[in-house]
């Protein structure tokens, strides 16, 4: 037991002197949700608190108490998941104990997490702890769910983390709710449940859950539909997400108050003030954009039913139903050339280019030619804003 705060630096500092001990990037514990048929499957691991970068002395005691049960931890390896029970937990709190009685609130979350798992009879396996050493392919659901917590929450900048082979760690399942359905339960359970009315109601079927079953927003910031954005998209404090054509993916979102009426897919990232009309689609690495993620600067707007498969510099405008790939040919007067040269000094202009030339740079206006149906590209002469109103 430890029964000092002293005591319990100390103890810190001998588990991270163990040969080899490294602190983790990444840890947390979970509640995993099963298969209802094969239960060595988790179709979901939901975090209470998840840790990135941050609280190495909650890891280190969570570390101690799996190598005092005997575990062999491998640090050197890109990640380590462990199911624990109750013997795990009583050592965690008796190495927390300085921490126990103040752990409330925004104080001390990793001992709040020990203090409500102490008072579960019986863990049956529903809980784990991970830690991921390195930002490695993933290489279970549970480190896959640690990592988009860490981008949703804001903890880890958009694009930064290594999700490669993430889908195929996840399993496709049916969403009643917050709770994940083996598609092999359900069909073999199907008479019966329907029968006696116990079928549950299917929201969606994915791998992926809904941002909003994990996270807790900003204040300012609004979803109208819960469908509009994934587990792992990261939306900035004043973003509104209306419903209808809108939807964020995972490892996309925005950086700033933002209004989204259109797509943002994934690893598109949209900047502070900017607007993606109704309709209005921002390719992603998958659709378009030979696997170059897209960033839109701030205070762009994409009109209505638009379409940008190139990077967007601040202050730009594609008017609605405008499609700018980069392979589009884009006329520019030689007035305009002159007046987007002052903007972007170091651009190389002409008054014929390929879009992805104008790639990034300010200020922007793409329109088209209503008689000739030429895009043609010109000095932005107005302000994007949002209404402060309602961000």
């Amino acid at each position: 037991m430890i029964n000092s705060t002293e005591q319990f630096k100390a103890l810190i500092e001998e588990v991270k002197a163990t040969s080899g001990y490294k602190d983790p990037i990444g840890f947390g514990i979970a509640r995993v949700d099963r298969g209802q048929k094969n239960a060595e499957k988790i179709l979901q691991a939901t975090y209470a608190v998840a840790n990135w970068k941050e609280n190495y002395g909650s890891a280190a005691i969570f570390l101690k108490a799996l190598m005092d049960s005997g575990v062999q931890v491998d640090f050197d390896a890109g990640e380590y998941v462990a199911t624990i029970d109750e013997e795990f937990v009583q050592k965690c709190m008796e190495m927390f104990n300085p921490y126990v009685a103040e752990a409330t609130g925004e104080a001390h979350k990793n001992v709040q997490v020990i203090k409500q798992l102490s008072q579960i009879e019986k863990l049956d396996k529903a809980y784990k702890v991970t830690f991921l050493f390195d930002d490695a392919a993933p290489e279970s659901a549970e480190s896959v769910y640690l990592k988009l917590y860490a981008l949703s929450l804001g903890k880890a900048e958009l694009r930064s983390l290594n999700l490669n082979g993430a889908f195929g760690k996840l399993e496709n399942v049916a969403w009643s709710g917050n709770t994940p359905y083996e598609l092999d339960y359900l069909r073999e359970n199907e008479i019966e449940m329907k029968l006696k009315g116990t079928y549950p109601n299917i929201d969606m079927v994915d791998k992926f859950p809904r941002l909003l079953s994990h996270v807790i927003l900003a204040d300012n910031t609004r979803i109208l539909d819960t469908s509009k954005v994934r587990m792992g998209a990261q939306l900035a404090a004043g973003t509104t997400v209306m419903p209808g054509a809108s939807y964020i993916n995972f490892n996309a979102g925005t950086l700033g108050p933002v209004m989204v009426e259109g797509r943002i897919s994934s690893s598109a990232v949209v900047g502070s003030g900017s607007d993606v009309g109704g309709g209005a689609s921002i390719l992603g690495v998958l659709s378009g954009t030979d696997g170059d993620p897209i960033t839109i600067g701030e205070n762009t707007l994409l009109g209505a039913n638009s379409t940008t498969g190139i990077p967007l510099g601040d202050g730009c405008i594609i008017d609605g139903g405008i499609a700018i790939f980069a392979g589009t040919k884009v006329t520019i007067s030689e007035a305009e050339v002159e007046k987007l040269q002052k903007a972007n000094p170091e651009a190389k202009l002409s008054t014929l280019m390929k879009a992805k030339d104008l790639a990034g740079l300010n200020g922007v206006h793409f329109r088209q030619n209503s008689t000739t149906g030429q895009i043609i590209a010109m000095r932005s002469t107005r302000e994007v804003k949002l209404n402060e109103e309602l961000h």
